[in-house]
């Protein structure tokens, strides 16, 4: 799987997840353009604006010429029904789907061949917790997007979706009921998404667009009933 001499672009890719994908990449010799939020030594900006996408996209196209990968990974907001305000409503929706929307659009024309987008959904696209529906509702619309943009760009651009469960990003060591929980034993780590994005991008996987990807140490095939199996409600 080579990698080298090819452009990723990723979207939050400062911190956590997003960071780990980059520095996978890197290690693969392939060169990296980051956008985020945090200061640093990258393309900062705030991608639920539109200007900052299209002069972010302007940027790429100038120093690189081509886009091989789009990694659409920033993190939208998780507020629930009770906090939630319409304007960070919004501001989620425009986080976790607008801007992977049209951030393909832009790179529309210059993706290279055998280009692959990958977009970082989240098992909260099928399964919820209270209070969550600002981030929820970024992830379903980013995992429907998924599979409208895999027809849209057929023949040109494979486009899948991974979808994290629990990942460990600050790199806490969990034991005891949050591990053993998992039906893998353990708490995921972000090389557990960054290698299954990097295997997406490569031609190994060619045969695979559409797809929505979940990651979460087997936690939503879990069946819980209380008093079944050591489960229990308190």
């Amino acid at each position: 799987m080579s990698f080298e001499n090819k452009i990723a672009v990723i979207t939050g890719g400062a911190h956590g997840i997003g960071k780990c994908i980059a520095d996978l990449f890197r290690k693969h010799g392939t060169a990296v353009c980051v956008i985020d939020r945090t200061p640093g030594d990258w393309f900062v900006g705030d991608i639920a604006d539109k200007a900052v996408l299209e002069d972010f996209a302007e940027y790429v196209i100038r120093e690189y010429g081509h886009v091989d990968y789009l990694i659409n990974n920033a993190l939208p907001l998780m507020k629930g029904i009770e906090s939630c305000t319409y304007e960070e409503f919004q501001y989620a929706l425009a986080v976790g789907v607008t801007a992977p929307f049209y951030l393909s659009k832009l790179f529309s024309r210059c993706f290279a061949e055998g280009a692959s987008i990958i977009n970082i959904s989240s098992s909260r696209d099928r399964m919820s917790q209270p209070q969550t529906e600002s981030y929820s509702a970024a992830k379903g619309g980013i995992a429907a997007l998924t599979h409208a943009m895999a027809m849209s760009f057929a023949g040109r651009v494979r486009v899948n979706a991974i979808s994290p469960g629990w990942i460990e990003v600050n790199g806490e060591h969990w034991e005891g009921p949050d591990a053993a929980q998992q039906p893998v034993g353990r708490v995921g780590e972000p090389e557990d998404i960054a290698n299954m994005a990097l295997f997406l991008c490569s031609e190994k996987a060619g045969f695979i667009t559409g797809e929505n990807i979940c990651i979460d140490g087997g936690m939503t095939k879990q069946m819980i009933y209380h008093g079944e199996h050591g489960w229990k409600l308190e």
